[in-house]
């Protein structure tokens, strides 16, 4: 393994000097090396001016204090518009002594500093390798002093680059900027003979960690003015070159590179050379002749602050290993199949990510058996409280048996699935549990999803029977809609409920249906054992128990109600369910919170940020001990008023990463303070049971650092996605490295060092906008379906971590000259749920386009603003209170939407949303105007009625 070891060091000028420590031969005569200094200066001008410097030290020289002494003097540059030279003797309490000469290496070159230390130890009369340099160069140096960047030179014709680059693999830790860090490593013998060798092993690793097929590696010498390259003359500046392949040519470039090679050579007698103070380039490699086996020893420099040691002792570790191989391979072997890890390398990368650790024990099967199983212990326990009634666990587990019965008597064979499309109620778990106990596997539906969307899922799923409220469900041939009530009565009647037959853990639990990027969505389908091993690998970290309270918070077609749903009911605890307008209202959602005594609630956090302004704002406790946060990215920043209000230590934040393909979770977090100080992206490890792998996208193996694509596997993957075996077959792989079934996320990720992962977003075009994924192309295929819609593009703007109330979708179509846009968005929301319907469509004469036939964002113009119906204009703050109101409001309307709001304009038809009226009634209030709800918000959405409504004498809906 490479040495490691850490030094304090500086950038600037310290990145432009190199040093020299030789050792004072015999007894230490300083008056002897002054006379030597004065003699050569009679014949070398540029040392007119130097002046040799003594230093005491009271210890011996193998002390510490006298090593740390000697190493300081080393590092420490020349200051700017000195000579270009500092000579320096340290003497110790035993006699010996130390020779430290520093120098501006692009002006003294190592010749002239092994020179000077000859003359200063031995006398004029020995040997000096070419003039020095003269003072006249020196003044032309200190016209353009060097900074920390290094310029770019080749063959004579230089560039100054824009400033040093980030190193986006390197997982520095900012607070350690300014701290040097070095790796020591070995390179075969042919590296000695060969530059190509070393260069071209630096080009492949540059090249896999950064997934790019050209590089740049930067060159220097080690001073001296003639130092080639190819034939190509450097003038003692740095170089860069692009590298394509192992030994092509190089080509010139602008950029600065990440990574440079600094060409050295081994002091003689004894003497310790530096060819740079401070890292020239992000990683320095320092590279000199070895022992006299041939093979070169290398010095990896570089600043904590930018790469994190154990980072830059891999990629040391990867150069030599490409080295390596290199130097045995033919011309003729391709590049590809040069592997950056060993074998133990990759298994050691793997463990890393939490391959090999298994789900925690615990009872395993199916979920209504495991559900059952708590039925029996806690019978009398409350599972349920939803429409202002409790449910016990016993009547739980009867009143579902009852649909179960239902089910069966109304033709529902085991393995089939079954639809459920009901509110947020008391019907909607037991109808879920019901599916199971008959054997089935349930779809679950949106009700509030257009008519046309849940006719496409029930044909897609095959459906024969859905459950759903009368009138709820639109027609579709084939299947039987049926209510709770009268599954119910059906079930009473026929009898004890049904057995599951020969179904086991590894039959479909059930089958959520994503955006899909054809524009047809898909569904996924997941067994029994997937939600159990959930559950065993989650409980025993985040304690979950019988004493805990949950919200049901999301819709059933949203995956995280499966956690929120078994991970609750197969634990002992109580389920909450949240009616649909109290998740819409963050002061109701947090009454209810205090009201039920909730301990643990799931969030996506953009739903989560309006609930902390809540809390601000209430003086009340609530008894929460966990929030879990999940189905997008999160910005850690964000929950600082959180964390300034509620102790980490009383209620722990969770970040969980995952994916419905994989059930729900992936890795887990527990976010701090210092996180939320931090802005950090970590996602935390994998679950035990589950693990996570970062790939190229050839599919290789990458190390901690560079980001790829994240692949998960183990027990939570789904069995694939229904009638789709293409798209299964292409997204739910056999890893060639464990010869295991993992799934190919499509996510953006880096692991680290500690086996935490980051989440950097997607690789593909796919958005979370919300908390729902959203994947432009299947809004695009709807427009496009309309027959006056010859052209479409869709773009999300807005919406990142930390403003997800500022996502909006806009929508561009090339239309027929008579066609409404409005009648466009309007049939595109029968079939898009209402997240995903464009909050415009602006008619273009064309899209326009980039030079690779991509949709060109940065020319799309801005979305017109609607007309108003009257044609009014805002109010200009009249005299009487409802024209005071009336101003008011169009001002915290237009802020929000970004536009000039009118007062018949309609809040959501110039882009508002759910989060953005949350907003919206938050600021309202700042601003001491009177009350409103979010529901009735909906219900008068332009400013007008809005006013109406709160100055009224009655509030109404």
């Amino acid at each position: 393994m490479p040495d490691t070891t850490t030094v304090t060091g500086t950038d600037g000028p310290a990145a432009a000097c190199h040093s020299l420590v030789t050792r004072v031969r015999g007894p230490l005569d300083p008056a002897r090396m002054d006379r030597h200094l004065a003699e050569g200066a009679v014949h070398r001008a540029g040392l007119a001016g130097l002046r040799l410097w003594h230093c005491a030290v009271p210890a011996g020289h193998a002390d510490a204090l006298s090593r740390g002494r000697v190493r300081a003097e080393a590092l420490r540059p020349v200051a700017p518009g000195r000579l270009p030279l500092r000579a320096v003797v340290v003497s110790y309490a035993d006699g010996v002594a130390d020779l430290v000469l520093v120098a501006v290496r692009s002006v003294v070159p190592y010749a002239a500093l092994h020179g000077l230390a000859e003359l200063l130890l031995d006398g004029p009369q020995a040997a000096w390798p070419g003039e020095a340099w003269s003072e006249e160069a020196w003044s032309e140096k200190e016209a353009a002093p060097e900074g920390g960047a290094p310029e770019v030179s080749v063959s004579g014709t230089a560039a100054v680059p824009d400033g040093p680059p980030g190193v986006e693999w390197g997982l520095g830790v900012p607070g350690r900027a300014g701290t040097t860090g070095c790796v020591r490593f070995t390179l075969p013998r042919a590296a000695g003979t060969d530059d190509r060798l070393l260069v071209g092993a630096v080009a492949l690793v540059l090249s896999r960690y950064g997934h790019r097929g050209t590089v740049s590696v930067g060159r220097l010498g080690d001073g001296d003015r003639r130092s080639a390259h190819r034939g190509v003359v450097e003038e003692e500046r740095a170089t860069a070159v692009h590298l394509t392949a192992f030994g092509a040519p190089p080509v010139p470039t602008r950029e600065t590179p990440v990574v440079g090679v600094v060409t050295g050579r081994r002091a003689t007698g004894g003497a310790r050379y530096l060819p740079c103070l401070a890292p020239v380039f992000p990683l320095t490699l320092h590279v000199w002749p070895g022992a006299d086996d041939g093979t070169v020893v290398g010095e990896c420099h570089f600043d904590e602050g930018t790469v994190a040691p154990a980072v830059a002792e891999r990629f040391c570790a990867h150069i030599a290993h490409a080295a390596t191989r290199f130097a045995t391979m033919s011309l003729a072997e391709p590049l590809a199949g040069v592997e950056l890890m060993t074998p133990g390398e990759a298994r050691d990368v793997l463990r890393l990510g939490g391959a090999g650790i298994p789900v925690p024990p615990g009872p395993a099967g199916r979920i209504e058996s495991l559900f059952e199983d708590v039925a029996r212990r806690r019978p009398d326990a409350t599972a349920l409280v939803a429409d202002g009634r409790e449910v016990s666990y016993g009547a739980l587990d009867a009143w579902a048996g009852r649909l179960a019965a239902g089910l069966r008597a109304l033709g529902a064979a085991p393995g089939t699935r079954v639809g459920v499309c009901l509110e947020r109620g008391a019907a909607l778990v037991p109808s879920l549990l019901a599916v199971l106990k008959a054997g089935c596997a349930y779809v679950p539906m949106d009700v509030r999803h257009p008519p046309e969307r849940l006719r496409r899922t029930a044909e897609d799923a095959g459906l024969t029977a859905v459950i759903a409220s009368a009138g709820a469900f639109p027609p579709v041939d084939g299947v039987t809609t049926v209510s709770p009530e009268e599954l119910s009565a059906a079930g009473g009647a026929a009898g004890a409920p049904p057995e599951p037959g020969a179904a086991d853990a590894d039959a479909a639990a059930y089958v959520v249906y994503t955006s899909g990027s054809t524009g047809r969505p898909k569904g996924a389908v997941v067994p029994h054992r997937a939600v159990g091993a959930l559950v065993r690998a989650t409980a025993p970290g985040l304690g979950l128990c019988p004493d805990d309270v949950w919200t049901l918070f999301h819709s059933s077609a949203f995956d995280f109600s499966v956690w929120e749903i078994w991970g609750c009911l197969l634990t002992g605890g109580t389920l909450v369910v949240v009616p649909y307008w109290v998740t819409r209202d963050p002061e109701e959602f947090r009454a209810l919170l205090a009201a039920r005594q909730v301990t643990v609630v799931s969030q996506t956090p953009s739903a989560f940020a309006p609930l902390v302004r809540a809390d601000a704002r209430s003086a009340g406790r609530l008894a929460l001990r966990l929030v879990v946060l999940g189905g997008e990215p999160l910005s850690t920043a964000a929950l600082a008023p959180w964390f300034a209000r509620r102790s980490p230590g009383r209620c722990r934040v969770v970040n969980m990463f995952g994916i419905t393909e994989t059930t729900v979770h992936v890795t887990a977090r527990t976010v701090t303070p210092r996180d939320a100080a931090e802005g950090s992206r970590s996602v935390g490890r994998a679950l035990p049971g589950w693990s996570v792998s970062v790939r190229d996208p050839s599919g290789r193996l990458l190390p901690p650092g560079p980001a790829g694509e994240v692949w998960v596997g183990g027990a939570g993957l789904a069995d694939g996605y229904l009638r789709r075996p293409d798209l299964t077959a292409e997204r739910f792989a056999v890893d060639p490295l464990t010869g295991e079934r993992v799934y190919r996320s499509g996510d953006l990720g880096r692991l680290r060092p500690d086996g935490q992962l980051d989440h950097l977003g997607r690789l593909d075009e796919q958005v979370q906008l919300r908390g729902h994924r959203v994947e432009p192309e299947e809004i695009r295929a709807v427009l496009l379906a309309d027959p006056a819609v010859h052209e479409a593009a869709v773009v999300v703007r807005g919406g990142g971590p930390g403003a997800p109330e500022s996502g909006r979708i806009d929508a561009y179509g090339v239309l027929d000259a008579s066609a409404d846009p409005g009648r466009v968005l309007a049939g595109a929301g029968r079939f898009l749920p209402g997240h995903m319907v464009p909050a415009t469509l602006t008619a273009l004469a064309s899209i326009p386009l980039t030079a690779n036939g991509k949709v060109d964002v940065a020319r799309l113009p801005a979305p017109p603003r609607p007309a108003a119906d009257d044609g009014s204009s805002p109010a200009d703050g009249g005299s009487s209170p409802a024209d005071d109101v009336t101003g008011t409001v169009l001002r915290v309307w237009s802020r929000l939407l970004g536009t000039e709001v009118r007062p018949d304009d309609n809040f959501f038809e110039l882009g508002g949303n759910s989060l953005l009226v949350v907003r919206a009634l938050e600021e309202m209030r700042e601003a001491r105007l009177p009350s409103a709800s979010v529901r009735q918000f909906y219900r008068n959405s332009t400013p007008a009625r809005f006013v109406r409504l709160i100055t009224g004498p009655e509030k109404g809906g």
